[in-house]
């Protein structure tokens, strides 16, 4: 009886895991939230882009609302959102960059082609803080209130629907 019974549960098991494995595969990543969302900006102490001397640490992230913009020479979509970011500090929202995975002189070649929105850029060659931050991929967005804990998190090249429509509303909702 326990044998026919182990028969028949395997199978009905097997089937069960199955499916909701399946059911992860239809999910995006790019929709999950970020298990930071809440907490305060990770501690980091780094070098800025153009200043190998200056050091800031997450302190230059209190005070004011601050949206803080992961990204790379490499990243064609860095590339594409670049006016929708020189908008914003235009607008005055305070921009802060990290200089993903990139070299200094890359990076600087990139700001000085398409812009700089940015008051710093934390430079991160070795992505630590980007995998403090969970970052999959440039660009990624943080949005930081002024007592530096993160609001909100858009993943991939921000559009100019996605300033209009997500961007500015949450800007608004913390300042």
């Amino acid at each position: 009886m326990t044998r026919r019974l182990l028969l028949l549960l395997l199978p009905i098991g097997f089937v069960g895991i199955a499916l909701f494995l399946y059911q992860g595969l239809g999910r995006d990543p790019s929709q999950r939230d970020s298990a930071l969302m809440a907490r305060d900006f990770p501690a980091f102490e780094a070098s800025t882009l153009r200043d190998a001397n200056r050091q800031v640490d997450q302190s230059l992230l209190t005070g004011e609302v601050t949206l803080v913009n992961v990204w790379g020479e490499w990243c064609p979509a860095c590339k594409q959102e670049m006016p929708q970011l020189l908008e914003l500090a235009d607008n005055g929202i305070r921009m802060v960059g990290i200089n993903y995975r990139d070299t200094r002189e890359k990076g600087l070649e990139f700001l000085s082609e398409f812009g700089d929105p940015f008051e710093v850029n934390v430079f991160d060659p070795e992505g630590s803080l980007g995998f403090d931050l969970g970052v999959y991929g440039a660009p990624e967005t943080f949005l930081v209130d002024a007592d530096g804990v993160i609001r909100y998190h858009h993943k991939g090249y921000v559009s100019p629907e996605d300033v209009r429509e997500r961007i500015l509303p949450e800007v608004e909702k913390w300042r």
